[in-house]
């Protein structure tokens, strides 16, 4: 068995006896001494050949593959017999197919796939969000059953642990909120004014919101994750050739210990930030405790504490639903299960403001 080289015109690669994996690595090497010389069409010769194998005709799809990605035309002839045979369940591979340019889009070519993509995915978000609202809301009471122990499970993750970190942030926040405040009010004689701002803002407002945020980054990212491996690893394929509503089985407990759990840290975050506001007066303002916490009760009212508690509802249901709707559509193995992670944390955080800003617009 032999490979040899005939550079007369056009050139030549000529293969007799066997051509086994030895043969096929010295064709190998024989065109990329080819492609080097420059040429642009050679033949490779295979009447000789009386026997080939997977191997040897492996490397001659190698051969031409190498040859056509670096523009040389390599053709092969010759081939008889049971040779012709065998090597014809290779002709896709030794198919030489130019290679693919990759495809330029416009700049409107590109915004309109945008949008389009958009649109889609806010048709899907849509769908997913009033199913999960159904199973949620409505089809427990007609008695289609709900994974209690799963929701007792979701309200420790969710609640019970996350306590001491919307406790803390929370108090420093209120630190904050309240030196900033006293350094202007103080200026003016109305220092104890501090007490009335943090009450009415942590009340209506930052408890709500602050919880959220660190809701959506802590225990929002978590669902995504876990949906996001489930679906990558086909965990809910499995559930749905078993017969289970995704949706009911696994999403609905997640909603229902956060509809509980967000609205119970929000109280907990009011009182951090007013506590915050009642250890600065009094021991840096030098006010009473007591005209402070007249003050203090004197600024709140149901009516802001009803507000801070509804929109902590609605953000309680929107850091579900996006977490849920970005784990459920995740593809692409670990780096999609960290891609639709992030995306969950940024989409939770900007649809929070944006509810917060309806509240603004239409509650006050």
């Amino acid at each position: 068995m032999a490979v040899d080289l005939e550079q007369r015109e056009p050139w030549m690669i000529r293969v007799t006896g066997r051509l086994s994996e030895d043969t096929g690595r010295e064709l190998l090497e024989i065109a990329k001494m080819v492609i080097d010389a420059g040429r642009k069409e050679v033949t490779v010769e295979l009447s000789g050949v009386d026997k080939v194998d997977s191997v040897g005709a492996a490397f001659l799809a190698q051969a031409t593959k190498v040859a056509g990605i670096v523009g040389l035309k390599m053709t092969t002839e010759g081939a008889r017999g049971i040779t012709a045979d065998y090597l014809s369940l290779f002709q896709k591979s030794l198919e030489q197919t130019p290679p693919a340019r990759p495809s330029r889009h416009g700049f409107l070519e590109k915004v309109g796939g945008a949008f389009f993509d958009a649109a889609s995915e806010a048709k899907d978000f849509a769908g997913f969000a009033v199913e999960s609202m159904y199973w949620t809301f409505i089809a427990p009471f007609e008695r289609k059953g709900v994974r209690w122990s799963a929701v007792w499970d979701e309200m420790h993750e969710m609640g019970v642990r996350a306590v001491g970190i919307v406790y803390i942030i929370n108090l420093l926040l209120g630190f904050i909120m309240s030196v900033l405040s006293a350094a202007q009010l103080e200026q003016f004689g109305a220092a104890i004014f501090v007490a009335d701002l943090v009450a009415i803002a942590f009340t209506r407002e930052m408890a709500a919101l602050m919880t959220a945020i660190i809701i959506s980054a802590r225990s929002g990212s978590a669902i995504t994750a876990e949906l996001a491996t489930m679906t990558v690893q086909e965990e809910v394929d499995a559930l749905k050739s078993m017969g289970f509503n995704t949706t009911q089985f696994l999403v609905t407990p997640k909603i229902m210990a956060m509809v509980i759990s967000l609205p119970a840290l929000t109280i907990i975050a009011m009182f951090a930030g007013i506590q915050a506001g009642f250890l600065l007066g009094v021991f840096s303002l030098g006010i009473s405790p007591m005209v402070w916490v007249n003050q203090t009760i004197g600024a709140l009212s149901v009516s802001n504490i009803l507000v801070g508690l509804g929109k902590s509802l609605c953000y309680a249901v929107v850091i579900v639903v996006v977490g849920c709707h970005n784990g459920l559509r995740t593809s692409g193995g670990s780096r999609g299960v960290g891609l639709a992670t992030t995306r969950s944390v940024v989409m939770d955080i900007f649809f929070i403001i944006v509810v917060a800003m309806m509240f603004a617009l239409f509650v006050g």
